[in-house]
């Protein structure tokens, strides 16, 4: 009786603290209370008993069919969710290839609870899977997957997979399809004990697939850590290879399947670094043989690929290079520097053949089209693959090596945004001057329309044109010019051959030596008079000059060419073209003093781009020797110097308009009279610019290919 009055005491002593608790903390202890109560008998069933409600509403939230065909567990253990599933599988959507999208004999995984609430990433403290198979497909049209589930309609997601810590896999496969990047690769893992006791599994895997009809295999191993070991990272390596290409990475994750700061190391070599921007989805001009290394990390969502070291060809090459996929679009944005690149290096960004330059140097640059050489470039750009990502890239160039190339610290930004191709600025220090460029590619219609604008500030001539025979000693004049076309085609030949615009070339008043340089001005008595006074070495004196074109349908016509010198003008008529790259040009100069012997003949330039002809005796000179040859029969040998002899009525030119690049129809003489020796910008070689029907007719025939 005792026992039963104190225990009855001590109730109504529980009941009376209880009502005296404040309301709040009644509440906060019910709800405890009940969790535990839910945590027990999930504990003591192992949940077995929520298989089917898990089923069903699983299936319907997922729009899949979900089912667990053995047994069955979902309970805390005890803080951590375990989840056991056998014969369970989650159906792929009807168009897909394979019936399941996951599908594993036996699941046995840990999950940190609060990761279903917080954060948008899954977190597996440790996952058992036998015999799993995971397909994962993109549909043909590039819009939906197998991975993003729910609405049938809702565009696909990229590919995130929860954050696996640990985890021991036995003979599970992994399908991916990718129609539209033509991408396919089927893996294998599976699980051995690890040798280091520092880790408990080694998950290794091997694989094949294609990217794009070149096919590459694939191996590797995850090391996961040991419990037992304090900070822990998993240790990853993958050897890839596509032919004589080779991928090496080694480094470490935070967890198997977790890659935001992850440590790695990069090493790939290769016959052509354009196949590893295949793999990317992404376009690069062929190079030569290559070996890179850099570091590699993931931060958000961007791969980082830093300090960035290696050659190409003869070629050195650092920086860095993020990729990322904003708005599902790959992006490629890089900072990079080059010490010294070599000329053969560049060529395929020029659309030449860098294994012909090698082999054959300069003429590798030749191609023989029709029975004619072609030196403009004709390889085409790749059209849909720049319509498959965007770029932003810094590139810097300290020297180019090569022959007869003066070029220096190359400041080059390349920018690609939806199909829109921007090299600006291109600019680089040649020869004492400096270049400036932008060049543009349109490829966002039909056809590709590309715009060239290439300025030459004041260059020192006898650096420019040291190589060619003009001597820096003596030399003070200067050139600057602009090139401005706009053409449409998907080549550097094709949209050249199209291309409408102008080109100048200026010449403002300076002093330039070169060996023989009277006879490029063509006046063989002053040529001749020199040599005899021993006075060949004086600079010739250049008041102004312009040679420039009008360029009209790939075809340019002399508009005007004009050199005015202390003691001649020299004139050039004629023109050339981008279709077939061939040149008719003549060029004449008149001597402004007396001159007993003369040729005043124009001098012929033909040929081709590749191969030009120069043609000294001209018709007009045939035709003057016919006079002389004449006159000394019938006078004497000192008349038939009259047929040579040069009134020096040369006229003087206004440099105004020759500084200013205007036109030919805009030229002027020093008393402001219209020149009528210059032409009018067409491709006719008279001093008037008229053409007569032969001539247009073997014009239309050079430039045009019109038989």
């Amino acid at each position: 009786m005792t026992g039963s009055r104190n225990m009855g005491y001590h109730a109504r002593a529980t009941r009376e603290r209880w009502r005296r608790l404040p309301l709040a903390a009644r509440i906060v202890l019910w709800i405890v209370f009940a969790l535990f109560a839910v945590w027990l008998i999930l504990f003591i069933t192992k949940g077995r008993f929520l298989k089917s409600p898990f089923q069903s509403i699983l299936s319907s939230s997922l729009q899949r069919d979900v089912k667990v065909g053995g047994d069955f567990q979902l309970y805390f253990a005890p803080i951590r969710i375990k989840f056991l599933a056998d014969d369970f599988s989650i159906s792929n959507p009807a168009w897909a290839s394979k019936p399941h999208l996951f599908r594993a004999d036996r699941i046995d995984a840990r999950i940190q609870p609060l990761s279903l609430i917080f954060g948008d990433k899954r977190r597996v403290v440790s996952l058992l899977l036998q015999k799993g198979d995971a397909d994962f497909e993109w549909d043909r049209a590039h819009k939906t997957n197998t991975w993003t589930m729910g609405d049938p309609d809702k565009p696909g997601k990229p590919l995130e997979l929860p954050v696996i810590e640990r985890a021991m896999i036995a003979g599970t496969a992994l399908r991916y399809r990718d129609p539209q990047m033509f991408f396919s690769a089927d893996l294998a893992f599976d699980t051995v004990q690890a040798r280091d006791t520092r880790f408990a599994q080694d998950v290794r895997f091997t694989g094949d697939g294609t990217m794009r009809g070149k096919p590459f295999t694939m191996r590797g191993g995850m090391l996961s850590p040991n419990e037992t070991v304090v900070g822990g990272r998993n240790q990853l390596v993958i050897d890839a290879a596509a032919g004589d290409t080779r991928l090496n990475v080694v480094g470490t994750l935070p967890g198997l399947t977790e890659l935001e700061g992850s440590d790695l190391k990069l090493l790939t070599t290769g016959p052509n670094a354009a196949i590893l921007f295949e793999f990317l989805g992404a376009t690069l001009p062929d190079t030569r043989r290559f070996r890179f290394t850099s570091d590699l990390t993931k931060a958000g969502e961007e791969w980082r690929f830093t300090r960035i070291k290696g050659r190409f060809g003869d070629s050195d090459l650092a920086g860095r290079m993020t990729v990322s996929l904003p708005k599902g679009r790959l992006y490629i944005k890089a900072n990079i520097a080059t010490d010294v690149l070599h000329m053969i290096d560049v060529a395929p960004f020029m659309g030449y053949d860098p294994a012909k330059l090698e082999a054959k140097g300069a003429d590798g640059m030749v191609e023989t089209v029709a029975g004619r050489p072609r030196l403009l470039p004709d390889a085409s750009l790749k059209i849909e693959s720049i319509r498959a990502f965007d770029a932003d890239v810094v590139y810097k160039i300290r020297r180019v090596r090569g022959d007869n190339l003066p070029l220096r610290n190359i400041d080059l930004t390349v920018k690609l945004d939806k199909s829109l191709l921007a090299l600006s600025p291109l600019n680089f220090d040649m020869a004492g001057g400096f270049v400036s460029s932008d060049i543009t590619i349109n490829a966002r219609g039909t056809p590709v329309k590309t715009t060239y604008d290439i300025r030459l500030s004041p260059t020192p001539m006898g650096k420019l044109l040291g190589g060619w025979g003009v001597e820096e000693s003596g030399t003070t004049g200067t050139i600057k010019g602009r090139l401005l076309l706009t053409g449409a085609g998907d080549s550097v030949h094709e949209s050249l051959a199209n291309a409408d615009g102008r080109i100048a070339v200026i010449l403002p008043a300076g002093a330039m030596w070169a060996r023989n340089i009277q006879l490029s001005e063509l006046d063989i008595g002053t040529f001749a008079q020199k040599m005899f006074e021993d006075k060949l070495k004086e600079p010739v004196q250049i008041n102004c000059g312009l040679i420039a074109f009008t360029v009209r349908k790939g075809v340019a016509a002399a508009d005007p060419i004009l050199i005015d010198t202390r003691k001649n003008v020299m004139t050039g008529r004629g023109g050339f073209s981008f279709r077939n790259e061939n040149i008719d040009l003549a060029f004449r100069a008149d001597s402004k003093k007396f001159s007993l012997f003369a040729g005043q003949s124009p001098v012929g330039i033909g040929g081709y781009f590749a191969k030009p002809s120069y043609a000294a005796i001209s018709p007009e000179l045939l035709s003057r020797a016919g006079v002389g040859l004449g006159l000394s029969l019938i006078g004497t040998p000192v008349a038939g110097l009259l047929a040579f002899v040069d009134v020096g009525d040369a006229k003087s030119t206004a440099c105004g308009p020759v500084l200013a690049g205007a036109n030919a129809l805009s030229q002027r003489t020093t008393k402001g009279e219209q020149r009528d020796d210059v032409g009018r910008g067409t491709t006719a070689k008279s001093e008037d610019g008229t053409s007569n029907r032969g001539e247009r007719k073997d014009q239309k025939k050079k430039f045009l290919g019109i038989f």
